[in-house]
């Protein structure tokens, strides 16, 4: 039976040892109250760590501690180490991630000890969960913590439906470049089928990131990998308005909170809700307050800021400066304005409890949200559902993911303390009826698009996803695959035509960064020592560069189209006479718009010359793409020359030249009794077509092709290359 497995980096259960026994104490958090309803479903469980060490259990406690937590609270515990939580908990999650996701680049740590720490607890949360696994699970990862568990979990269960959820901000391309190991956080989060943000901002920075440093282009969000397709999606994350708009009863708040229920109404209340970060633009809010004060006497004596700030990592000497730089503030405003019966700001460095929150709200005229950066502020949506006389209003930073569905509220700049406090205002002195009318429009949003509502529409979608694109032709399945290696196997005289580019390697950002690694190396080697093979790399790049490559190894050589051939050990001959005239009517035009498309270059071959696109922004290529096509198209019209369109690149050369002629050149020395080949783009086409009817051709990609069967990328025709390599070394079982 097939299960539905959450994993965050903490359960929902946390445990505490006290003298006498582990205590069990469930979250009420947002993410619990969520995923509540899937959570209590019998084949559901939940994998985190429990909040206690490793080393603070005895072996029969840790063994009790998991068996109540399976049994009572269908979760599983992940174990850490305190060494695991200060190194990749406060290490490499808040150092490095947290920080730079939420721009703060100053304050952004380079550790390598710190990245093993979070690289070796992601594979513990996979050595956790892969006794559990079921081949129909569906498995929903959440947060910063666990950005390589997608692919960890996709390299063993290739067919699994796995989600993931960013809780936080995903920064533009600029910023996200200049994480270290970017290209692994980026292919550990692309094993997901679903991956999920808040806003459309974070999923264009997202796929943007993919582009750019992977190469992985995105149609409608959607991007291919070698063994699923990954959806990329906003997916707001909501609150359970129901319980924030419940009605209280005054005697379960705080002592201290029936006391300011009762004295609010003598001031007009400004609140503030945050725990103590630097993200959250604190200093910023008290400065934007003093500058209120200046800026409108009139409201001097008549309004307080309450500011409620959690304790947070004080531990951290930049979380005690923090700390110590928001007390100097307060006092500066509190002794500059003050009066013997009046003290603008109330400082609270404490937690609260969710009801006496809800009765700050409730006593509050505005709330004041700031944040620098916030992937969504979830405090901002309980504000507006717990004031359900439709009478609070919001001030609400831009850089907050919230302020993407709550823009009835005041959108101010965080950093323009002048905005803040124009904003504090307009919040003050709107009239009743244009606040009922805003809150009554977001109060409608918050109940429609809820927890619940964020929870059931991503799980929706995660079981929609499918496992990969539809090729044009049949994928190379396993039954397929075992028949051409049969094939190969029986056959006493191969010729393997390989492309390069997008076949063999990945695409690069320049053509030089392609150059082949030494596994490829040894797999053709390993290939071309077989005597019954005739191995061909059949390419569109210069003679020169791919013998740089290539000519240690005992293949043969074509480039450049089919104009240039070597063999092993010989020399390059050119196939067929093609003169160069018309490149200086060309070049110019290309140049005109390598100037006008920043990322783009031109690649001067011997007799062509090719367009790369594949550093320009996607939504500049499609219109300059078209426009020089056309203008290449109308002036080569009259000459014997053609446009090729291959992978992010446009290639003028003359029409004579092309693989299907390289095909010829060998397959009319010999006769084969296995022939394959493989290539990736529009300049393959001309091989797939000149080989024998009996041949085996492969379109490595999706698109329309005229080959036979399609894999998905480079690394699954490596794979079968490998398995090839393999059968030829087997020893052929006897004849009788």
């Amino acid at each position: 039976m097939s299960k539905l497995i959450f994993v965050s980096n903490r359960l929902p259960v946390t445990v505490k040892k006290t003298e006498d026994a582990l205590r069990y104490s469930e979250s009420i958090g947002g993410l619990a109250t969520g995923l509540k309803s899937y959570h209590e479903q019998g084949s559901s469980l939940w994998a985190g760590w429990p909040g206690i060490a490793h080393e603070e259990l005895r072996p029969d406690e840790a063994e009790a501690m998991e068996r109540e937590l399976r049994n009572e609270y269908k979760c599983l515990p992940v174990s850490l180490t305190a060494a695991d939580i200060e190194q990749y908990y406060h290490g490499f999650c808040n150092e490095t991630i947290w920080p730079l996701f939420h721009y703060f680049t100053s304050h952004t740590e380079y550790s390598a000890e710190t990245w093993e720490a979070y690289r070796r607890v992601n594979e513990r949360f996979f050595e956790a969960l892969d006794p559990v696994i079921g081949d129909e699970d569906t498995i929903w990862i959440h947060d910063y913590q666990l950005m390589l568990l997608p692919q960890l979990i996709r390299e063993k269960y290739p067919d699994a439906k796995i989600g993931f959820f960013l809780h936080i901000p995903f920064p533009s391309f600029e910023i996200f470049r200049l994480l270290i190991w970017r290209e692994e956080i980026l292919q550990g989060l692309m094993g997901a089928n679903l991956i999920g943000f808040h806003t459309y901002d974070y999923v264009r920075h997202f796929v943007n990131s993919v582009r750019r440093i992977l190469g992985v282009e995105h149609h409608l969000y959607k991007m291919n990998q070698d063994t699923h397709s990954v959806r990329v999606e906003a997916f707001p994350m909501g609150i359970d308005y129901d319980y924030f708009t419940a009605s209280r009863e005054a005697d379960k708040l705080s002592p201290e909170l029936q006391s300011f229920t009762e004295n609010a109404q003598t001031v007009r209340n400004i609140l503030s809700i945050d725990r103590l970060d630097y993200t959250k633009g604190i200093p910023d809010r008290i400065k934007a307050f003093k500058r209120f004060l200046t800026d409108y006497p009139e409201y001097r004596e008549k309004v307080r800021l309450n500011l409620i700030v959690a304790p947070s990592r004080v531990e951290v000497e930049s979380y005690d400066k923090l700390k110590r730089q928001i007390e100097v503030l307060v006092s500066e405003v509190n002794g500059q304005f003050g009066t013997a019966n009046w003290m603008p700001v109330w400082f609270f460095f404490r937690t609260f409890s969710q009801e006496d929150l809800i009765a700050f709200y409730r006593s509050s005229d505005v709330l004041l949200v700031t944040p620098l950066r916030d992937g969504m502020n979830l405090v901002a949506k309980e504000y507006i559902a717990s004031r359900t006389d439709l009478q609070g209003m919001l001030v609400l930073s831009e850089t907050a993911g919230a302020a993407s569905e709550l823009f009835e509220a005041v959108i101010v700049n965080a950093n323009d303390h002048g905005a803040i406090a124009s904003g504090l205002k307009t919040a003050l002195d709107m009239p009743e009826d244009e606040k009922t009318e805003k809150n009554r429009a977001m109060h409608r949003r918050l109940a429609r698009y809820d927890v619940h509502f964020w929870a059931d529409k991503f799980i929706t979608a995660l079981g929609q996803a499918d496992s990969g694109h539809q090729p044009s032709k049949p994928l190379l399945g396993a039954s397929e695959a075992a028949a051409l290696e049969e094939d190969y196997r029986n056959a006493s005289s191969r010729l393997l035509l390989l492309d390069y580019d997008g076949t063999l390697v990945g695409f690069k950002p320049t053509p030089e960064q392609a150059k082949p690694d030494e596994e490829l190396k040894r797999l053709l080697r390993k290939l071309s020592d077989d005597p019954a093979n005739t191995v061909v790399i059949i390419t569109g790049r210069e003679h020169t560069g791919i013998e740089k490559w290539m000519g240690d190894l005992n293949v043969h050589l074509i480039a450049s189209h089919g104009l240039w051939l070597r063999k092993p050990d010989g020399d390059w001959t050119k196939t067929i006479h093609v003169d160069n005239e018309w490149k200086e009517t060309i070049r110019p035009l290309m140049e005109t718009y390598t100037d006008q498309m920043p990322g783009s270059l031109i690649e001067e071959k011997d007799y062509a010359l090719a367009w790369h696109y594949r550093q320009c922004e996607s939504e500049l290529v499609e219109l300059k793409r078209t426009e020089l096509r056309e203008a290449l198209l109308s002036i080569t019209g009259t000459m014997s020359l053609g446009v090729l369109e291959g992978n992010k690149v446009l290639e003028v050369k003359d029409v004579r030249m092309n693989k299907g002629h390289g095909v010829h050149l060998l397959t009319g020395e010999k006769a084969y009794d296995f022939v394959l080949g493989a290539g990736d783009d529009h300049t393959d086409e001309d091989m797939f077509a000149a080989l024998p009817s009996e041949a085996y051709s492969i379109k490595i990609g999706s698109g329309h092709t005229n080959a036979r069967s399609q894999l998905k990328s480079h690394q699954a025709m490596r794979r079968l290359l490998q398995r090839l390599a393999d059968a030829s070394v087997e020893p052929k079982p006897l004849l009788h």
